[in-house]
């Protein structure tokens, strides 16, 4: 199995003609949560580097496979082999690709199928690693079962290639797959080693126990954290995988701190995690997609409040939080808190703005709420009304100029039309106000986020100007109520808000970033550590970032009110200019950038597996390293204006003159310049 193709990072010896890297996930080919993204947008990158020597393992679940994956016959003759022997032996392994970019090799474990070795390997792992796990958490269990496959398919793969063996690299990501890792290493297996956390186990149940977590990283009992919780077998697991990698990584640097205070290992490397970045040959076509994807949430907006939309879409921004149920982790608490603070100050202000916020989050449901669906009905029938008295206007019209007349208009519209468009704007009558959720809630009176809404008093009422939407599911361009996928989702909104407590890394605001939606995140997530890290102004680019490790709640909330309300200040012009400098950002976050800190841990745990064979050197920073973006062209320089780097506090005569590929030019030769002065810092400025 020859590399298809070399490496490119020469800083590793050793590496000429023997290879495999594996990927090993729960989320392969089984969208769970982020780290579906990770790996199903690295796949391109990683393909082009290893070529037909990348696989990815995962679990196999017939109804993903159907629409993700085409089985195919192995192509390499050893894996084939591994596969049949397995296979012989009651297991159920299939091969094939994964349909997405890059098309890279998946092979998929039925665990089901090897449940009854379950018991038998839950020993055998208590008697290696002195970890008992319990029979009611199926979650572990399937772990277990995943991990003790995997490990048996890599050795199996290692005996059979013979005397010619690879030098076979193993990637874990996360506790679902850490197993598999800690058995590779207590059974000796020939493989080099990597195992990345996307978030601590214990740091997620105790960010969720309102616990003042970060200013208290040294000072937690963690076993006695974990058992509390009654996590501390997967709390073990975890750990164990941890200590057994020939190389640990995290995905950013707040999370590398966590880390090594609650699993007892400082990380090799932070790997940030990328998205696969589609550029525009003309900046304008980002900011068409985004006008019209917000007409189809406009529309959904005009059914949603039928009888009651008193406001002008033209001046509605759209407002949204979205991602996994947590609601403390991910802020939506001090979101909710904020939106009534802001709708407060838009009410003594008079303003005419409105604000529809959404929350995309998640939730037990039995079906759609019915007055949710009644009312895309309404619009929809409003629709075919106007539509059928235009087409009788526009022929009547037609044959009154036909023949050189010019047209009656008091004939045009007859009383039957009359009485149409009456019956119409009755059926537009409500007396309820539009509904706040989108669906029947199965816990309706203990959700936390009805209930805080409830509390706040944000009921969509006329004279509130901030409205709320709580649509608990994915998003799907299939659905009857608002169908429009989350990217077109987001394309059309105004703002993403993240204000999240608990955020290792935070996809959501990154997505934004490269589809030029400005976003508001915090110093606690990975991702606003990373922009703080990059930019020298991130809120001059739409990147706002909260503090919430330095202020209190109370706090947090006024500066989230405070960004939320200056936002709403902007004129539809100052909105474009700053989409415009959002979305000239996205190279930062594109994996082409991103994924050489993967392809240095690879190096790294190659060395240290096969120390005969690999060297590794520390990598040496480039020039660009810890450069940061410098602020917009026409944005003041000093720091004491700061504060004035957002659109908003344009002067008039500063918008009328500003030219946006005239602003992207200057940029680029900024950076170019203030690169250039740090490879030569010696020369003059």
């Amino acid at each position: 199995m020859p590399l298809a193709r070399s490496l490119s990072v020469t800083s590793l010896n050793g590496l000429d003609d023997w290879d495999d890297d594996l990927d090993l996930a729960w989320e392969v080919a089984n969208k769970v949560g982020g780290i579906y993204t990770v790996i199903q947008t690295k796949t391109k990158i990683t393909t082009d580097e290893w070529g037909e020597n990348y696989f990815l393992i995962g679990p196999y679940f017939e109804h993903n496979v159907r629409t993700q994956v085409e089985l195919i016959e192995p192509p390499n003759p050893a894996i084939k082999r591994a596969i049949d022997s397995m296979n012989s032996k009651g297991c159920k392994i299939y091969f094939g690709r994964w349909l997405i970019e890059g098309s890279p090799y998946v092979i998929l474990i039925d665990i089901a199928a090897t449940a009854w070795s379950l018991d038998r390997w839950k020993t055998e792992l208590w008697d290696s690693c002195t970890i008992g796990i319990p029979w009611y958490d199926r979650e572990a269990n399937d772990a277990v079962l995943f991990g003790f496959l995997t490990a048996w398919f890599l050795g199996e793969f290692a005996a059979q290639c013979g005397d010619e063996k690879p030098f076979i690299l193993a990637h874990f990501h996360e506790w679902l797959a850490g197993v598999g890792l800690c058995l590779c290493r207590v059974r000796k297996l020939p493989v080099a080693t990597i195992f990345t956390t996307h978030a601590t186990l214990l740091g997620r149940y105790l960010c969720a126990g309102s616990v003042d977590f970060y200013n208290n990283l040294q000072s937690f009992n963690v076993d006695k954290e974990a058992g509390d919780r009654q996590i501390y077998h997967r709390y073990c697991m975890e750990r164990a995988a941890v200590q057994c990698a020939h190389v640990f990584t995290t995905v950013s640097q707040i999370t590398a701190i966590e880390a090594e205070h609650l699993l007892k290992r400082k990380p090799d490397f932070v790997t940030p995690n990328g998205l696969n970045v589609k550029k525009f040959s003309a900046m304008h076509e980002f900011q068409n997609l985004h006008a019209q994807s917000k007409n189809r949430i406009q529309e959904f907006i005009r059914g949603h409040f039928y009888g009651h939309l008193d406001f002008n879409l033209d001046k509605t921004l759209f407002f949204f939080i979205a991602g996994r149920y947590e609601f403390s982790n991910k802020g939506a608490d001090i979101f909710l808190e904020a939106l009534a603070r802001l709708n407060y100050l838009l009410r003594v202000n008079q303003s005419d703005i409105t604000i529809v916020a959404f929350f995309i989050m998640p939730a037990r449901t039995n079906n759609f709420n019915v007055e949710t669906l009644k009312g895309q009905a309404v619009r929809k029938q409003l629709w075919d009304t106007a539509n059928a008295v235009k087409e009788k206007f526009g022929k009547k019209l037609y044959e009154s100029l036909l023949v050189g007349n010019l047209p009656d208009m008091n004939k045009m519209l007859d009383k039957e039309d009359f009485t149409m468009m009456k019956r119409a704007i009755f059926a537009t009558q409500r007396q309820s106000f539009p509904p706040v959720c989108t669906h029947n809630m199965l816990d309706d009176s203990t959700d936390s986020i009805l209930n805080s809404i409830r509390r706040i008093g944000l009921f969509n009422s006329s004279a509130d100007r901030v409205k709320v939407i709580f649509h608990p599911e994915f998003l799907s361009s299939t659905s009857p109520l608002l169908p429009v996928d989350y990217e077109e989702f987001v394309r059309g909104c105004h703002l993403g808000v993240f204000p999240s407590y608990y955020e290792p890394w935070g996809y959501t605001p990154a997505e934004c970033t490269v589809m030029g939606i400005p976003s508001i995140s915090t110093n606690l997530s990975g991702f606003g550590c990373f922009m703080e890290e990059h930019i020298a102004d991130p809120s001059a680019y739409g990147i706002y970032i909260l503090d919430r490790r330095f202020r209190s709640v109370d706090d947090s909330c006024t500066q989230l009110t405070s960004f939320l309300y200056n936002f709403c200040q902007q004129t539809r012009r100052q909105r474009i200019i700053q989409r415009n400098r959002t979305e000239r950002l996205s190279d930062l976050l594109d994996w082409k950038y991103l994924g050489r800190y993967y392809m240095y841990a690879r190096h790294m745990a190659l060395a240290k597996a096969f120390p005969d064979n690999f060297t590794y050197e520390p990598h040496e920073p480039t020039a660009a390293a810890g450069f940061r973006y410098p602020r917009p062209a026409s944005v003041p320089p000093s720091p004491s204006l700061s504060r004035h780097s957002s659109p908003h506090h344009s002067e008039t005569e500063d918008e009328e003159r500003y030219d946006e590929e005239e602003e992207a030019e200057k940029d680029r030769q900024n950076i170019n310049r203030k690169l250039q002065q740090r490879q030569h810092p010696h020369q003059p400025k």
